[in-house]
């Protein structure tokens, strides 16, 4: 597996393996009717700790405020706090139920345009979802991990083979650090695009709205979680796959880069 540090390497990988494609924003909100033949793009964000999915200050609250300005009128965008987990996913399959008869078909399964994005346990939170689509048979598009910590008895590392494209953005410093490494269960299914590590003590990042105990015990973990760069990098990557022209991605720079 790759190892990548850097932003001007994730765009590179990002050229060279070709990668394909609070607020609540949702088809149901701008009175629009979801059909079996519409791409419903269904974008989930887990915050981190305890971390209300509402905080303004937290990376993938404000990432959906910003996903949410330009998305395609089929698109449902909502954050959970990562103790929510099963919300998310009862909220997953209701969209994706275009008949709502309450069952999923194939053809609504097959349907699915799924993409995760989190931080901290937020980010373990994403692969355990995954993991229970995957048992449903429910594909996803991308899963993003950023500063990954799994909470005991779950596994952040393998990325389950009903993921396309998933990638983890980490940093080593502090009581709280992130996974370094994430691999396919299967890498026939599942494209990993890299682990990218940043490195808080050499590039500092200016956090507003934290508590001295997150500034003093967990300084890098925190910068993870109000990093711009690395959020710009997440918003890319997810706006890339909303797009019509998946041959547009090898076009397109990322954001500072």
């Amino acid at each position: 597996m790759p190892h990548f540090t850097g932003f001007g390497s994730l765009a590179l990988a990002l050229l060279l393996l070709g990668a394909a494609p609070p607020a609540v924003v949702g088809a149901e909100s701008r009175g629009v009717v979801p059909s079996k033949s519409s791409k419903s793009y269904i974008v989930v964000g887990f915050v981190g700790g305890f971390v209300r999915h509402t905080n303004p200050h937290h990376g993938p609250v404000l990432l959906a405020q910003k996903l949410q300005e330009s998305a395609p009128a089929d698109a449902h965008i909502e954050v959970f706090e990562n103790r929510h987990r099963r919300s998310a996913r009862k909220t997953i399959i209701r969209l994706l139920d275009a008949d709502h008869d309450g069952l999923l078909s194939n053809e609504e399964k097959a349907a699915a345009h799924i993409m995760l994005f989190g931080q901290s346990w937020g980010a373990s939170a994403v692969v355990m979802l995954a993991r229970e689509l995957d048992r449903l048979g429910i594909p996803v598009m991308l899963t993003v991990q950023v500063d990954s910590v799994a909470k005991p008895g779950e596994n952040d590392g393998v990325i389950p083979e009903n993921v396309a494209a998933a990638v983890n953005f980490y940093q080593i410093h502090g009581f709280v650090h992130g996974r370094p490494l994430i691999r396919a269960a299967d890498e026939s299914k599942t494209r990993i695009l890299g682990n990218y590590r940043f490195d808080y003590k050499q590039t500092p990042v200016q956090c507003q709205g934290y508590s001295w105990l997150d500034r003093v015990f967990t300084p890098g973990h925190m910068q993870s979680e109000c990093d711009p760069h690395i959020w710009s990098q997440v918003e890319t990557l997810v706006r890339e796959r909303m797009k019509p022209d998946p041959a547009s991605l090898a076009a397109s720079p990322l954001p500072g880069n």
